[in-house]
């Protein structure tokens, strides 16, 4: 277990780790770019201007949690619990987080172009200012999840953001998609 530790420039990157706790932890500009770890606990921490690119965390849990500008491209979170987080700044394009389980997050500015929620609990998600375009969200849970200001052109998986709040504004970029999905063709 780590606790209350502040990790700064280090270069944590290709470590494999299983089981392993950190608590009330800080990561300012730390490299785990391509971090493999399964059972990861992270409460009460906070990860700013770090790269988590093509990292793996299975089962793992964030808990109380800040991401801030930090760059998660390619990285995978499977069959992991996210409660009380903020991802803020984030450059998230083509991250993974399939099966994975969201209570109070808010994901705000964030490029989640291409992202996987597939099978993910949204209940209550909230995602302020995010480009989704080509996101998958098929098999998800987003009753009550709130899309404000987001470009969601071209998701996957439509028919799972029933029970999600949208936007006017938000819900133009949905037409096409919409229509396609009940076979519906838009001309000019």
């Amino acid at each position: 277990m780590f606790l209350s530790l502040e990790f700064g420039q280090d270069d944590l990157s290709g470590q494999v780790a299983e089981a392993v706790e950190f608590e009330r932890c800080r990561f300012d500009g730390t490299r785990l770019s391509g971090l493999s770890l399964r059972r990861g606990q992270f409460s009460d921490v906070e990860f700013k201007n770090a790269d988590l690119a093509g990292s793996r965390l299975a089962d793992s849990a964030l808990v109380n949690a800040a991401v801030l500008q930090c760059r998660l491209t390619g990285s995978v979170w499977t069959d992991s619990g996210f409660r009380e987080v903020l991802f803020d700044g984030c450059r998230s394009d083509l991250a993974s987080f399939r099966f994975s389980r969201f209570r109070n997050v808010v994901f705000r500015g964030c490029n989640l172009v291409e992202a996987n929620f597939q099978g993910a609990d949204l209940t209550g998600a909230r995602f302020e200012d995010c480009r989704l375009e080509g996101a998958q969200f098929s098999g998800a849970k987003m009753a009550g999840t709130r899309f404000s200001r987001c470009d969601l052109w071209g998701v996957s998986g439509v028919e799972s953001l029933r029970g999600s709040v949208v936007s006017s504004a938000d819900a133009q970029s949905l037409l096409h998609t919409l229509a396609s999905a009940l076979g519906i063709k838009v001309e000019d």
